[in-house]
Formats: C-alpha cells, structure tokens, sequence
C-alpha cells in the first residue's frame, strides 16, 4: 500500500516518494525520480508545490568565512536548499548543528553557480542526547577555503524518511575538533529525502542506551515505516556478558520491527591496536570484552539467527587499517592528537562513514539515487 502523504507540503520530489511502496528501497527510488508522480496526482502536486514554496524560510546569515545561517524552527525534519558561487572562484563547505557535515568543500568558479540541497534532523539536543542543548531551531555554518553562499531556503520536510544512528562516541555527533563519528560525517554522502538522525552518545553500551530515555527510547519514537535504524553497540560493553549483550540487542531489533522499522547491525570499528606483524588479530583492535566474549561475533551471530542485516564495519575498518599500516593509519585515529588508537578523527570518521554507505547501497537498503553527487567512487 502507498505511504499516507502527510498533511504539511513538500517539494514534489519528497510527496512522489511517499506514494511509493512501503519497501525502503522503492520508497527512496521514487524520492529522487523528479516528475514522477502519477497524472492522476498532478493537481495534488501542483497545491503542494505552491504551499511548500509559501511555507519556504530564508534564514537570517551573518559573516563572511564562515557564513553563519539560523533558520527560527521547530524541531522536525527540514530540507535545506543552497546556491553556492558569486562574481569571485570559492569554495565552500556546509555543516549543521553540532558539526554534522553536510556538504564536503565544493569549489566554484568565477560566476558559476552550484545548487545543492539536502535534509536535516533538528531536535533538541541537536548533538548528543545527553549532551548540551544548544541553540534552538536550525543552525548552519558555510565554511571552506573561500565560502560564497549565493542563496538559502529552507523547507518543512515532515514525515521524510529517516536513518536512525544508536552508537558509542564513535557514531556520535561529536562536540569539538579533532574529534569526529562516522555518523557525524554521513549526511554529506545524501541528497534531500532522506535524514539522518544520529542518537550515538559517548560512553553508552548496550544496556545504558536502553535504560536512559534520552537514548534508544527517544530514537524509537522517531521510527517510522521503513526507516532504518544502524545500531553500533559494543565498545563500552567491556563486562558485558554474552546473555545479556544478546538480549539487549535482540531487545532493540524487536523494538524497531515492531514500529515498522528496518534495523541493521553494524558491527564497530576496530581499535587500532597493532601486533608486531602488522595485524589487527588480537583482543583489544578486535573487540573481545573483558569476559572473554567475541561482540563482534555475537553480532554476526545474532543477525543470522534473527535475518538482520549486518554491516561488518569491523571487518572492513581492519582490511583498511591492515592496508594503511601502523604509520599512515595514525591519521584515521587521533593518535598523533591524543594518543587515541579509539577515536576517529575527521579524515578516519569519513572513511568510515563511506565504508557504511557503500555496504547500505550493496545490500539495497539504500538507493543509488539518493546519493550526494560523488558519494560513491566506482
């Protein structure tokens, strides 16, 4: 059956996806096919248009390098809609909120003109759910080496389809540099119609993310047919024994199913412990808890068992930091920063979030179409 339109408008790419069928894959398809929607809906779409265009905020900019842009709105789902370029060559960069990276630096020419548009999650907190609230409504930053913001527009984007992040500190949006989460770095690689929703946290297992309202509860709410929920749980899970660390998953794959959702297992990123042979084959890069029980594994496990799909970030995060070496991989980590073989910083959190796009595109859980230009090299 066709997803029931919501009453507030949308840009006709957004209304033609929701009257796609209810599989994510056709529903995203239809979400970029523009002029797609059926003869018999072209009235309805016209309206739409019309109110989506009334409805349209032009935010309130300031600066030059960066130019900083509030839009005064509600929490909700927003599609942002930018002209980059001017008289002079720039290049210029977008990012949201608490340093959600929407747009990579992408470079103009004198008296070129470059339209990018892409969807946002606002809410409060706009990072971390257990972190500081912020400041209300929609924040955007255009940054890069020479920022020219030609125009900027902001429509309401109800009921756009969403992918759900639940992780540990190294998905969530993080605060301040040099710190990144592949989560944080995801944004950029989407077009508009489809949001992502990041409700990673620091320091959260398996357990906490249930118990705290702020963390998986509040993400559940946010579920709605077909989106996908990515959850990323074992870092901090270093006690966890191997019932309890099954149950709580099995825990959130039965929640999410049961509001319609798609969830995914993403096994974590590897620590990057070396041996001496130049391998990652040992408990600590591996995540083998203090019990001695294999996450990683149980993850692989579980998502057979309970025909969950699996990205095993684990694996690839290994073959690419095997591939780089214990000198060149210390730039993907904040080792040289902070001696921190755990944490990504921008450069290694936006490999990682390729590393999860390209498994969500290889398993049609995310359509070709709904991809930023370039998020993908062939």
């Amino acid at each position: 059956m066709p997803i029931p339109l919501p009453e507030p408008p949308e840009p006709p790419e957004e209304t033609a996806m929701r009257r796609a069928g209810t599989a994510l894959l056709a529903t995203l398809t239809a979400a970029t096919a523009l002029g797609a929607a059926p003869v018999a809906h072209a009235d309805a779409d016209v309206d739409a248009q019309a109110q989506a265009q009334a409805r349209a905020i032009a935010p309130d900019c300031t600066g030059t390098a960066p130019v900083v842009c509030h839009a005064d709105v509600a929490p909700g789902t927003y599609t942002v809609i930018v002209t980059l370029g001017g008289d002079e060559a720039g290049s210029t960069s977008v990012t949201a909120e608490t340093r959600r990276t929407l747009l990579a630096e992408t470079a103009t020419a004198a008296g070129e003109k470059v339209r990018r548009t892409f969807t946002v999650d606002v809410r409060t907190p706009e990072g971390e759910p257990t972190g500081p609230a912020g400041s209300p409504g929609l924040d955007l930053y255009l940054g890069g080496a020479s920022p020219k913001l030609d125009s900027l527009k902001v429509v309401p984007a109800p009921g756009t389809p969403k992918i759900v992040l639940v992780g540990d500190s190294t998905v969530c949006d993080q605060p301040g540099d040099p710190y990144s989460g592949w989560g944080q770095q995801l944004p950029q690689y989407l077009r508009r119609g489809i949001a992502v929703a990041n409700y990673a946290d620091s320091g959260e297992g398996s357990q906490s993310v249930l118990d705290n309202p702020a963390l998986f509860p509040a993400a559940l709410e946010r579920v709605r047919h077909d989106d996908l929920v990515l959850i990323q749980l074992a870092h901090n899970d270093k006690q966890t024994p191997r019932d309890v660390y099954r149950a709580n998953l099995t825990t959130m794959i039965e929640s999410v199913r049961e509001r319609g959702g798609t969830p995914v297992l993403v096994t974590p990123i590897v620590r990057r412990w070396f041996n001496s042979d130049g391998t990652l084959n040992n408990g600590t890069a591996l995540l083998v808890n203090g019990l001695g029980v294999d996450l990683p594994a149980e993850m692989r496990s579980l998502s057979a068992e309970l025909d969950v799909p699996l990205i095993d970030l684990t694996a690839l995060t290994k073959q690419r930091v095997e591939e780089l070496g214990p000198e060149a991989s210390k730039a993907l980590y904040l080792y040289n920063e902070k001696r921190d073989n755990t944490h990504t910083s921008v450069r290694g959190a936006t490999e990682y979030a390729t590393l999860v796009l390209g498994e969500l595109r290889a398993q049609h859980l995310v359509d070709d179409r709904v991809l930023a230009p370039g998020a993908i090299a062939e």
